[in-house]
């Protein structure tokens, strides 16, 4: 199996993935080239917080690693992907199921890649935000992430 079957398969197992498991948090919708992710968080007992609401490090950690998967899916493995930093805005307390959707045109993909083999590396910030079931705004988020073309002839780049 190649590096990136086996990174698909990751992906498509996430909801197995503790932290997501036990907060609530499930992809329930994603594209097959992996451009696409529609996330939900069901409000339950043990990820509501003192006030009965969602807790904000779980609505956080349903948009932490969306945009980089678009792009190490998509990038290929010519570029190194992390995420460097997070801000969130909470706008209103989530209150019941809410969801983020993270996606990525073709062309904005190939916008990053031109941009990283022109300069070697870049952050570049990709805004998202968490609404619940009637549309209503919940959180703005914004995720700096790195990308940096590998230089193929070191083994450990």
């Amino acid at each position: 199996m190649n590096e990136s079957n086996g990174f698909k398969k990751l992906i498509r197992a996430i909801n197995w993935y503790p932290p997501y498991l036990f907060s609530g948090i499930k992809v329930v919708d994603y594209a097959p080239d992996f451009r696409m992710f529609k996330v939900r968080l069901k409000l339950t007992w043990y990820n509501r917080n003192l006030i009965g609401t969602a807790f904000g490090g779980s609505l956080y950690s349903m948009c932490d690693p969306f945009f980089m998967f678009i792009l190490l899916t998509n990038l290929g493995k010519e570029y190194i992907v992390w995420d460097k930093y997070a801000h969130i805005e909470f706008v209103k307390p989530g209150k019941g199921t809410v969801f983020a959707i993270f996606s990525m045109t073709e062309e904005e993909i190939n916008q990053v890649r031109n941009i990283v083999d022109e300069q070697g590396k870049h952050v570049f910030e990709f805004p998202c935000e968490v609404k619940d079931a009637h549309g209503n705004l919940i959180a703005r988020l914004k995720k700096g992430v790195y990308v940096k073309k590998k230089d193929l002839q070191k083994p450990n780049s």
